[in-house]
């Protein structure tokens, strides 16, 4: 491609409302343009990448045993009515109504579609296990889109769903996809771990996310310093078992502490420690008032709240619910002489705390001599805790610690959770109607190019890995008013594309400062520059992954390009 003919209307000033270098490169270089918050055009650059990952996915996919369909991106609400899931997805799905009042979503995602197609399309049980993907653009409200692609409201993603008779069979599936996963991943050359996670609005159990290493990651990784173990740190498992202190039960003390809140001050002023202290909360799980309580040196996890209560929503009482229901502000909280009707659950540290602290259900008052097991009852110890860097491996192996991910895929096994809700059946061997089981697997296509932009760039602009690179080289003639390098330029163009490699050349009348350094930005694998050494055949070859330089003849250009590109 000749860059006269194409749009790279590359930026000199950092544009200011960008954050992170994806974001900043990939708007200095002419990859993207906003439209709207969080809505993005991909410029012909970003659109050479997107298709190369996308083939990439295709072709693992393909490998899989998955077959590529195109589903609406407009979705009846009735479908997501029938999941239970239009009131409880939340504000993020966009929701319509056609000129005739009829509701309709905006596909965040397709569970919903593929569920009542397949259970339209397949009765028997012989058809299965079947597996069917689409790439396509999903939409998400996102309260605050930030970080360019990473997270906005109109996204590409590859979304895959399989349908199998038997858990060992949904197993066999989900290990092939995780494989093909690994290997798109590689390919595009990111440095990622696949860890544990929650599955979150879409439902469904045993679910991994593929996570990018990256220090401006939204999500915290949790993993073992002597083993392979690694989760989202929703999902870590805290530790079960603590060494109970020894000390001497002493006799249950209420004491007065005006105006203090927190467990920071509430410890200070009584000369304790936070971590001495019981931290007490009112969640609403579902339609139920409880009150959990962990250590006041940690902190509570709701997902873990939410999985351990069994509960599809879960969220802090409001304050004035609690003075309702308790008669008591939160800086008093605690779980001795509780209503009865409210359950109290713990985490399996509380458990271990001797002459622990706790609000007194009384304002300005606490109880100090507090046993866990003497003064109040726990209706059961749970894992409610996030895990903190230090702590024990949750397998055995090594301590934890934390580093900072960018979710690019997303795989799950749902199970029944859409079939039965959605009535979705088929014939078994013996003619007895049985529900689909399911598994589901999503690629944020869009957010793995913005991944790679992030992990993949230097102090002048972007530098693209070979495999996913818009084009592989980009030839600049000096000054293309001189005969001889225009000349050169466009025998090298013509002799690289003959040769299957992807090339542009850069034709336009501008100063070579000018050309240098868009090059840079845009990041291509390797710069050829054409000089006043063309009368010579000689031009000058630039990696930009090393920043090595050097001269050499037209006639030697092929097998060294064949050299960088296989090293790149």
């Amino acid at each position: 491609m000749k860059q006269s003919r194409t749009l790279i209307p590359t930026l000199r000033e950092m544009p200011a409302d960008a954050e992170i270098k994806s974001h900043q490169f990939l708007l200095r270089a002419g990859f993207i343009r906003q439209v709207a918050s969080g809505v993005y055009t991909y410029m012909p650059l970003a659109k050479r990448v997107l298709d190369k990952i996308e083939n990439i996915i295709r072709e693992e996919m393909e490998n899989a045993g998955a077959a590529e369909l195109l589903m609406p991106a407009l979705q009846p609400a009735e479908l997501w009515q029938e999941s239970g899931r239009w009131h409880t997805y939340g504000d993020e799905l966009m929701r319509l109504r056609d000129r005739h009042g009829r509701g309709f979503a905006l596909g965040a995602t397709h569970e919903e579609v593929i569920t009542s197609l397949v259970n339209d399309d397949v009765q028997s049980y012989k058809k299965m296990p079947l597996t069917l993907y689409q790439i396509q653009t999903k939409f998400r409200d996102e309260q605050r889109p930030r970080f360019g692609l990473l997270r906005g409201r109109e996204f590409i993603m590859k979304d895959a769903y399989s349908f199998h008779t038997s858990e060992e069979s949904l197993d066999e599936v989900y290990q092939k996809i995780y494989k093909a996963y690994t290997n798109i991943f590689t390919r595009c050359e990111l440095d990622f771990r696949a860890v544990l996670a929650d599955s979150g609005a879409i439902g469904g159990k045993d679910t991994q996310e593929f996570m990018v290493l990256s220090d401006i990651g939204e999500d915290t990784i949790v993993y073992s310093d002597t083993s392979d173990y690694a989760a989202n740190l929703e999902m870590a498992e805290a530790p079960q078992n603590y060494d109970k202190p020894t000390d001497i039960e002493k006799e249950l003390v209420k004491v007065e502490t005006p105006a203090q809140k927190s467990i920071e001050e509430v410890s200070r002023f009584l000369n304790s420690h936070p971590g001495h202290c019981i931290k007490s909360l009112v969640f609403k799980a579902d339609d139920e008032y409880v009150m959990i309580l962990v250590r006041g040196d940690h902190e509570v996890n709701d997902i873990k709240v939410k999985n351990g209560l069994n509960a599809k929503i879960v969220e802090l009482a409001e304050h004035v619910e609690i003075e309702h229901l308790l008669e008591c502000p939160i800086g008093s909280l605690g779980p001795i002489n509780l209503n009865e009707k409210m359950k109290v659950y713990a985490d399996h540290a509380v458990k271990a705390l001797a002459n622990a602290i706790c609000g007194a259900n009384e304002d300005g008052y606490h109880y100090m001599n507090v046993q866990p097991c003497r003064d109040f009852t726990v209706d059961k110890y749970m894992d409610f805790r996030f895990i903190k860097e230090g702590d024990p491996s949750p397998d055995g192996k090594g301590k934890v610690q934390f580093a900072r991910g960018i979710e690019v895929g997303h795989i799950f096994k749902l199970g029944k959770t859409y079939s039965e809700a959605m009535g979705a059946s088929y014939l078994d061997v013996n003619g007895r109607s049985q529900s689909y089981i399911m598994g589901c697997y999503g690629i944020g296509v869009s957010r793995t190019l913005s991944a790679v932009a992030e992990q993949f760039n230097d102090e002048n602009g972007l530098v693209w890995p070979v495999n996913i690179a818009p084009y592989h080289i980009h030839v600049i003639p000096v000054n293309t008013k001189d005969e001889a390098q225009s000349y050169l330029a466009e025998e090298l163009y013509e002799l690289f594309k003959s040769n299957r490699y992807e090339v542009l050349l850069d034709d336009r009348s501008e100063r070579p400062g000018v050309k240098f350094k868009d090059s840079d930005l845009i990041g291509l694998p390797v710069r050829i520059t054409v000089g006043k050494k063309a009368n010579d055949g000689i031009v000058e070859v630039k990696v930009r992954k090393t920043g090595e330089m050097f001269e050499v003849t037209k006639d030697e250009i092929l097998p060294m390009l064949a050299k960088i590109l296989q090293e790149a």
